[in-house]
């Protein structure tokens, strides 16, 4: 009996055996099927990865060889990381460039979109892999307060439980990978690492959301943020605060880039304080009460006490919604009558807006150091380009376009007649008189603008004008021009009084030349609004 059990046992042993070999020839031949059909930055699950881990390592035993490094493969945002740090943005600009050019419908959709980013990433100076958080900032403890309620027990924010989780998780899989433990328990602990973050920043999104100990989900950092309760909408953007204000905004054409009109009642208000000290200062007044008083009757000296205070003290331009860092920007007020808020057309973009009834809030800042961060941080002159691509912001649009078009177009009617009257004129001078040339812009703009003129200039009628234009020297004869003006400069040496010889830039006389050409009344008025380099 005991030798048929022997036998028995022998035979189940060699079957088991046999079986398990077939298992590993099976798990050899998948493994051999997917190392073939292996690509680069392929998505491939763990138990494909294993089988071709175990394959490597038992070829590499056999042949006394390190075959592991031969496929590389990692889990979550470590890997995603390492993949974007291999990006090359210009090259992929090309290579969606050309697929643009040649693909069509869904494809080229696709590469457009991805193009647009890619430009974005380039203008901007940034990276694709500094969207992967290598460290996670904590917020301050302010904003998850613990508080000690009756009793001695204490109650705290969900944020705590959320951060606690992450930096437990981190110790752990610090600890595991120290020890070199097996790669599946790694993994897992990455997930779970993994897991916790997504809990802090958005809980619930992902999975099953993390619960506290009354089986409530947890508020993470989005749920603080959005929301009519959440940080902004009820904290930031519904706050009160002083030496702010609110009114509509209207157009101010007249206005400089980095200038906005202010109205007077408001802007008293605002610089109340300001204009009290100075009028005490100035000895206007002897003390605050009394010049409170000056300024509630509004006495004719508190206006120029005001335009003291004003001068060179910018103030903030917010239009809700903020939905960018350019829906803040800074200002130097300009008084204004009215009780309309005005701002620069150049700016709509920026802040969206349209004058259809939108209002905006003014606020001012205070301390120095606010001021000068305001002059040198948000000044709109300092903000002429999207924080976002890079592309100008503060470029014409709208009105701005439409009415210089409207201004420099020339009605081809009249310029084919004009045309015409000066090529009869040259080939027969005698029986056709020559058109008209006004003598310079003035006379034009006179007519333009005079009703009672004989023959009226129509804006873009097209004329014959003299225009006097001044003559350049050669950059070789000249040693500076002036950008703005245009005027030239050469060096010239001089003595002083100690025979120390001195080189100073001395103005050159400018000489003129007139030249007849045609324009339109339009183009004229237009022209004299260009800067120099622009003038023709």
């Amino acid at each position: 009996g005991s030798v048929r059990e022997r036998a028995k046992a022998i035979n189940d042993r060699i079957r088991a055996e046999y079986r398990d070999a077939d298992d590993r020839l099976k798990d050899l031949d998948l493994a051999v099927d997917i190392l073939g059909k292996l690509e680069r930055n392929q998505l491939i699950d763990e138990e494909k990865y294993r089988a071709v881990s175990k394959m490597l390592d038992a070829v590499g035993a056999k042949l006394d060889l390190e075959l592991r490094n031969l496929v590389r493969a990692n889990i979550g945002a470590e890997a995603i990381k390492e993949l974007l740090t291999r990006v090359d943005l210009e090259k992929l600009a090309r290579e969606l460039r050309q697929e643009i050019v040649s693909t069509t419908s869904q494809r080229r959709a696709r590469a457009i979109k991805r193009l647009e980013i890619a430009e974005a990433l380039i203008s901007s100076k940034s990276r694709p892999e500094w969207m992967i958080l290598d460290v996670i900032p904590v917020i301050s403890p302010e904003l998850r307060p613990m508080v000690q309620l009756d009793g001695g027990r204490f109650a705290t924010s969900d944020l705590n439980d959320l951060y606690r989780r992450i930096i437990n998780r981190n110790n752990r899989l610090k600890k595991i990978m120290e020890i070199h433990a097996p790669e599946s328990i790694i993994n897992h602990e990455k997930r779970l690492l993994q897991e916790a973050v997504d809990a802090l920043v958005d809980n619930g999104r992902r999975s099953r959301p993390v619960v506290g100990s009354n089986s409530r989900p947890l508020k993470s950092l989005s749920d603080m943020l959005k929301g009519k309760e959440g940080r902004f909408r009820k904290n930031l953007l519904g706050k009160r605060v002083d030496y702010s204000g609110r009114s509509v905004i209207v157009v101010g054409p007249h206005l400089k880039l980095h200038q906005c009109g202010l109205p007077k009642e408001m802007a008293l208000e605002l610089f109340k304080p300001f204009v009290m000290k100075t009028l005490v200062e100035k000895k206007i007044t002897q003390n605050i009460k009394t010049a409170k008083r000056m300024i509630d009757r509004m006495h004719p000296a508190v206006w120029d006490g005001l335009e003291e205070v004003i001068k060179e003290h910018p103030v903030l331009l917010n239009r809700a919604p903020t939905l960018h860092r350019l829906g803040i920007q800074a200002f130097e007020p300009i008084l204004v009558d009215g009780k309309a808020i005005q701002i620069h057309p150049l700016v709509c973009h920026a802040y969206n807006a349209d004058f259809d009834g939108d209002q905006m809030a003014v606020h001012v800042p205070l301390s120095l150091q606010a001021q000068a961060e305001a002059r040198v941080l948000m000044l709109s002159t300092q903000n002429l380009f999207s924080p976002a691509d890079g592309r100008p912001i503060m470029s014409p649009i709208q009105d701005i376009v439409l009415g210089a078009y409207a201004l420099t177009f020339t009605d081809k009617a009249s310029l084919q007649s004009l045309e015409e009257a000066v090529a009869k004129h040259e080939a027969d001078p005698e029986n056709n008189p020559a058109p008209k040339v006004y003598r310079d812009p003035a006379e034009v703009t006179f007519h333009l603008e005079s009703p009672n003129v004989e023959n009226p200039v129509q804006l873009n009628q097209a004329v014959r004008v003299r225009i006097r234009r001044p003559v350049f020297r050669p950059d070789s004869e000249i040693d500076h021009r002036d950008p703005a003006t245009g005027q030239e400069y050469r060096y010239e040496t001089t003595k002083g009084e100690d025979d120390e010889e001195k080189r100073e830039l001395k103005p050159l006389e400018t000489e003129f030349e007139t030249v007849v050409r045609v324009s339109t009344a339009g183009r004229l008025l237009f022209n004299e609004a260009l800067p120099y380099p622009l003038k023709h």
